[in-house]
């Protein structure tokens, strides 16, 4: 897995819900490829056409608060997304997307650091996050070892598989 993520910023501003990141209406959907074609629709109907694998969301505070529904951290997934940042989330969408295997990093003030389009390197191991378009560098929490290995393996399912294999 890598530690270092780079790409575009599509930025967010505060409370997005996991119905703004996966609109409820397309819940009954259940393959991939189809969920993904609707990531973000309820807060900016275009980004899937402009997002590309590897990309980052960046976001103000409470990201991915609502419902518990795995939906949202799954269509994020099903994009590609090399990272999330924001100042805050969503307590249930932060778990959901960390046993799935998708970086969610805890940065405090990052959408005043960095706009929609800037290039963003993040290296989730030590928790710093630069900005390649301005030169800012901004601290975010790094993970924790458990975190870290529960990303490598690419999700809790994939660790507990491995595990009992073992």
């Amino acid at each position: 897995m890598e530690t270092v993520i780079k790409g575009q910023a599509f930025v967010f501003g505060e409370n997005i819900d996991t119905d703004q990141i996966y609109p409820a209406r397309f819940v009954e959907i259940t393959d991939v490829e189809d969920v993904a074609k609707h990531a973000m629709e309820g807060a900016d109907p275009n980004l899937v056409k402009e997002f590309k694998e590897g990309d980052i969301i960046v976001a103000s505070t409470n990201f991915g608060c609502g419902s518990s529904r795995e939906h949202a951290a799954i269509t994020l997934k099903a994009i590609g997304a090399g990272a999330i940042l924001a100042d805050s989330f969503g307590r249930i969408f932060y778990r959901n997307a960390i046993n799935l295997g998708v970086p969610v990093i805890v940065c405090p003030g990052i959408t005043d650091s960095v706009k929609k389009g800037d290039i963003v390197s993040v290296d989730i191991v030590s928790g710093e996050v630069s900005n390649e378009t301005t030169g800012a560098v901004i601290k975010a929490e790094p993970m924790s070892e458990y975190v870290m290995n529960l990303l490598s393996s690419g999700g809790i399912k994939p660790l507990l598989k491995k595990q009992l294999e073992q």
